[in-house]
């Protein structure tokens, strides 16, 4: 249902950016909601960014005005943008593709900021 691509590498130091991607295996504008989790060591799974069918957003607090999730529907894709990474950042990132029937999750992608 979707696998997620990382662009650039997992490590990065504080301050810095980096982008994730996922990929859809259908067209994202059928999918209701597509979007990332997140789980920092030793804690659980908490919610990070998601996008709708019809383009509209969601961040968490700890994210909101540092990160951006976009899409491109021609490749079937949705990117999270991170910038201004601080070490509290540091987590395995899931990719995710919520449908009411199911969700479908993606390999996770370990996201490491450095001081």
């Amino acid at each position: 249902m979707c696998s997620c691509r990382r662009l650039g590498g997992g490590l990065v130091q504080a301050g810095g950016s980096l982008r994730l991607s996922c990929a859809a295996s259908e067209s994202i504008s059928n999918i209701h909601i597509m979007g990332w989790y997140r789980q920092p060591p030793g804690k659980g799974r908490e919610p990070v960014a998601t996008i709708s069918n019809i383009g509209s957003t969601y961040y968490s607090n700890s994210v909101e005005g540092r990160f951006t999730i976009f899409r491109d529907i021609a490749k079937n894709t949705i990117h999270l943008q991170m910038n201004s990474l601080d070490r509290e950042d540091t987590a395995v990132y899931y990719c995710y593709v919520w449908k009411p029937s199911n969700t479908y999750w993606g390999q996770g992608t370990l996201v490491t900021v450095s001081s």
